[in-house]
């Protein structure tokens, strides 16, 4: 029922439920990959994959929310990963705000805001990270060509005193925000970017069928 459940995603007080906040544009295994690393070094009942209806940071919008989410849902092929446009019912478009209102919607769920080391190195640019911080733990999980500039990034620094050893992983979602932990996993380059990117390239050559890396028939 949960994987059905569109703009209403079912959480119980006590769950400990990531969040995993994009466009999507498109889904792909990494995501997969990285939501099945925090599942199981977070000790997480579920995973959201919190399909935004558009990024503001990013000057283009995304393709339309439901194909989006239509996509993902092929994706996400394990039953603890819940894809929901929610963000669209909350009318809410910055992570802030996103996760204040799941907070009041949801009192007693324990949540974890997760993202990729890439995400880690432009935190501070995010609107109120620092209050992001406040409200939620953290999971960062490593990706290619980020994980040793994270260390060293901003809001890594500001944020160290508060920041959990990699043993302490499975502890992260009973963590009394601010709190947060990097981990190392089995890393995958695939992107959103990226494959988009092969799409243009493929499409700008007569006949060509553009490829989608990384997706399960």
């Amino acid at each position: 029922m949960e994987r059905d459940s569109g703009l209403n995603p079912i959480a119980l007080p006590g769950q400990r439920i990531g969040l995993l906040g994009g466009s999507f544009d498109p889904a792909h295994a990494g995501h997969l990959h990285i939501s099945e690393m925090a599942l199981r070094r977070f000790r997480l009942d579920r995973v959201w994959w919190l399909v935004s209806p558009g990024n503001p940071l990013k000057p283009h919008g995304p393709a339309p929310l439901a194909e989006r989410i239509a996509m993902a849902r092929r994706i996400a092929d394990d039953p603890r990963i819940v894809v929901t446009g929610i963000e669209a019912r909350l009318g809410t478009r910055w992570t802030a705000d996103t996760i204040a209102a799941l907070k009041a919607r949801f009192p007693g769920v324990r949540f974890v805001w997760l993202m990729g080391s890439d995400n880690l190195v432009q935190f501070s640019r995010w609107d109120r990270w620092r209050g992001i911080a406040a409200q939620v733990p953290i999971g960062v999980i490593a990706r290619p060509g980020s994980r040793t500039v994270a260390r060293t990034a901003r809001a890594a620094r500001i944020l160290e005193r508060w920041r959990l050893p990699q043993h302490q992983a499975g502890c992260l979602a009973d963590a009394t925000p601010p709190a947060w932990v990097l981990i190392n996993v089995p890393m995958t380059a695939l992107s959103s970017s990226a494959i988009r990117s092969a799409r243009r390239k493929a499409a700008e050559r007569p006949g060509a069928t553009a490829p989608v890396a990384g997706l399960r028939p």
